[in-house]
């Protein structure tokens, strides 16, 4: 059906809009901010700020793409016998996205603010064993590696949104 291929357009179009909006920050606005901002601290504050905009920006992709790739779909597989097919993969991976993407903002984003707070100077001021510094640079690792896995993750499911189902055009008629 020619309305689930749209669909399925405008879902991979959302999931490739943050995807590039993730690059942009990771190879262009996080390297400029860093090196040109007088205070790393500062720089992290903002950066704070982005990465903040940008878990809020994944909840509207991810959830686009579940509203636009997967309730079409939903009552075509639920009815079948078979255990697993491309449909429940796909829908699997994005909610371990949206899961993530939880983490993140309410987790790990949390943490780290919490021990921002506890801070009485920037960063990089702190000696190397500080337990304050140690417990951000924890935080900051894992929300990169958030950040990076939801990016691969949205970029498989922007490829793999080609493999789900579309019985709708192979029938006789339509």
């Amino acid at each position: 059906m020619r309305k689930l291929a749209r669909f399925d357009a405008l879902a991979a179009a959302c999931l490739l809009l943050w995807v590039g909006m993730v690059l942009g920050f990771a190879f262009l606005v996080a390297p400029l901010l860093f090196s040109t901002l007088p205070s790393r601290d500062v720089a992290g504050a903002i950066a704070g700020r982005v990465v903040n905009r940008l878990d809020i920006a994944a909840w509207v992709a991810f959830g686009a793409a579940l509203i636009l790739a997967l309730f079409p779909r939903w009552l075509q597989e639920v009815r079948e016998d078979a255990p697993v097919g491309p449909q429940r993969l796909w829908a699997a991976a994005l909610l371990v996205a949206l899961l993530m993407t939880f983490t993140s903002q309410w987790i790990v984003t949390a943490s780290l603010g919490r021990t921002r707070a506890r801070m009485a100077a920037p960063v990089e001021t702190l000696p190397q064993d500080h337990p304050d510094r140690i417990a951000y640079q924890k935080a900051h690792a894992i929300s990169r590696q958030l950040m990076f896995i939801r990016l691969l993750l949205a970029l498989g499911l922007a490829a793999g949104v080609a493999a789900l189902p579309r019985r709708a055009d192979q029938e006789p008629g339509r």
